[in-house]
């Protein structure tokens, strides 16, 4: 339950409830946060083990939590008590009633999620809505789901549009969460099998001859791909598939003259298309089927470097059914480092 200064109670929709606050849907289960002046303010956190939870072992949570906005708030718990003071107070104890829904809701809370959802609250995103979205229901029971606002937008725009570009540096989900919303289509019958394509180019290295057929020839270049519907499918789930034709894995080259009917089909490290390439792919697309198309332009391995997939929005940006979503290091769920690593490039201006 939340109350401000002014008594007026806000459910977390924002609708005011006679004295009575919503918060993960459920009346009276947050203690209000009351204003208690311009830079002070208590929250009333119900049940030791939410408490627990969110304050994390030895208190880690909280530490993190005070290192994160310094001497901008104050923080101290006393029980189920916790009071915030200085210019962020009002930051810091939205950020906590955030936490304490996602508890709520099931979530278990770490160092990671703590740190994005501090990213989401600052930037006046609400993590309840987006750490709550669900993609797919993985093997052994395991939920996908999106991990940043961005990822959050990118999900929601392959679900909307028939053809998404993705494009964003290493480690933002783009080819796990399109794989996982391929798997999502076929097992609710909304595709008849999945399709798997990427240019074939190293990244600056050579292979060599690769023996084999086709599939021992392009695995190592779609080996991401696979590892993300292993994770979701367990090999044994994904081998089924690939022998029934369920799952179709295919070099770019091959899509030329085919017409993709009632598919879910997904070009990785689109960076590496030639122009023509890319014009190629997007008009083999038919009835029924979505296109997600995931590429990285500052990672461009392809001779000459010139890009099918840059200056791309400019062309087909107003074109209906068609959505391009740039994701950033905001959206890097990897090691934290790897966050910092993709934020130095950009500030330098480099690769």
């Amino acid at each position: 339950m939340r109350c401000d200064s002014d008594d007026h109670r806000i459910d977390s929709h924002g609708k005011r409830r006679n004295g009575m606050t919503v918060a993960g849907g459920r009346a009276g289960t947050l203690g209000p946060r009351v204003a208690l002046a311009s830079t002070s303010v208590k929250i009333l956190v119900p049940g030791n083990h939410l408490m627990a939870g969110l304050l994390g072992q030895r208190d880690e949570f909280l530490r993190q939590v005070e290192a994160a906005f310094g001497d901008r708030a104050r923080i101290m718990v006393r029980g189920n008590e916790i009071t915030i003071e200085g210019p962020e107070a009002d930051r810091v104890g939205q950020l906590f009633e955030e936490l304490v829904v996602l508890l709520e809701r099931g979530h278990a809370l770490d160092q990671a999620n703590i740190g994005r959802t501090i990213d989401m609250v600052n930037a006046d995103e609400r993590p309840s809505e987006v750490l709550t979205a669900e993609v797919l229901k993985a093997a052994k029971g395991r939920t996908v789901r999106p991990k940043t606002s961005g990822q959050k937008r990118y999900t929601d725009a392959i679900a909307a549009h028939t053809i998404t570009f993705g494009i964003g540096p290493a480690g933002t989900g783009k080819s796990y969460l399109a794989v996982a919303l391929a798997v999502q289509a076929l097992q609710a019958k909304q595709a008849t099998r999945i399709i798997l394509t990427r240019p074939a180019v190293e990244a600056g290295e050579r292979l060599g001859f690769l023996p084999g057929d086709l599939m021992a020839k392009v695995d190592p270049y779609l080996r991401p791909l696979y590892d993300a519907l292993t994770d979701m499918l367990e090999p044994e789930g994904m081998a089924r598939l690939l022998e029934r034709g369920l799952i179709e894995v295919a070099p770019l080259a091959f899509m030329r003259g085919r017409t993709l009917n009632n598919s879910f089909i997904i070009l990785d490290e689109a960076q590496n298309t030639t122009p023509e390439q890319m014009k190629m792919f997007l008009t083999r697309i038919g009835y029924g089927s979505k296109a997600v198309v995931t590429g990285d332009v500052t990672q461009i391995d392809i001779a000459g470097g010139r890009s099918g997939l840059v200056g791309l929005e400019e062309v087909l940006g107003g074109i209906d059914g068609i959505a391009f979503v740039r994701l950033t290091g905001r959206d890097v769920v990897r090691h934290r480092i790897v966050q910092d690593i993709v934020d130095a490039y950009e500030r330098a201006g480099t690769f």
